[in-house]
């Protein structure tokens, strides 16, 4: 029985459907420089989780060393699933053989949450604790300013804590 009461029905058998073994559709072929980085990437244990495992399935896939085994037989041995070792010699031959970008994480064109604070809003935020105070104040506070950045057209609104973060960036002191 598998998780959760259902059966789970495995194929064990080497071959395909038909009796006939799959034809592998991504090879991997490593040069000794790559096979010498993903050894010291898997041994060190410097590195994320996800990029050990890439680099575990990209060594036992390299059929420079011989032939590799089926993506079922090195599923089991790494723990992962066929789908796993599938994907990175997918990858492997979709981006040319550079390993880097096989086990490296992409990095997203842009940020999840667009940035409250500009290089324009953080400017207009120093420039007015920069100016001149309300009548009766001596200097700004925070939560003047806090007020004062509510009121001002073009800048979106910000709490005190988030103006302090601005003008320490800036290296302003408001004292």
């Amino acid at each position: 029985m598998g998780m959760r009461g259902q059966l789970l029905l495995v194929d064990t058998r080497p071959e395909g459907v038909d009796g006939v073994p799959r034809p592998k559709e991504f090879t991997v072929a490593l040069s000794a420089g790559d096979r010498s980085k993903l050894k010291k990437v898997v041994s060190s244990g410097r590195h994320p989780a996800r990029m050990i495992t890439r680099a575990r399935v990209l060594l036992a896939l390299d059929e420079t060393q011989g032939p590799a085994p089926d993506r079922r037989v090195v599923a089991e041995r790494l723990g992962v699933s066929e789908s796993t070792v599938y994907l990175v010699a997918k990858a492997f031959t979709t981006r040319a053989g550079r390993v880097e970008d096989v086990i490296g994480r992409k990095k997203r064109a842009t940020p999840p949450v667009e940035p409250k604070v500009t290089g324009e809003v953080e400017a207009r935020v120093i420039a007015l604790a920069c100016g001149q105070p309300p009548p009766g104040r001596a200097r700004w506070t925070l939560r003047l300013l806090e007020r004062q950045v509510a009121v001002t057209e073009g800048i979106p609104p910000m709490d005190h804590s988030t103006i302090g973060r601005v003008l320490k960036r800036g290296r302003l002191n408001l004292t």
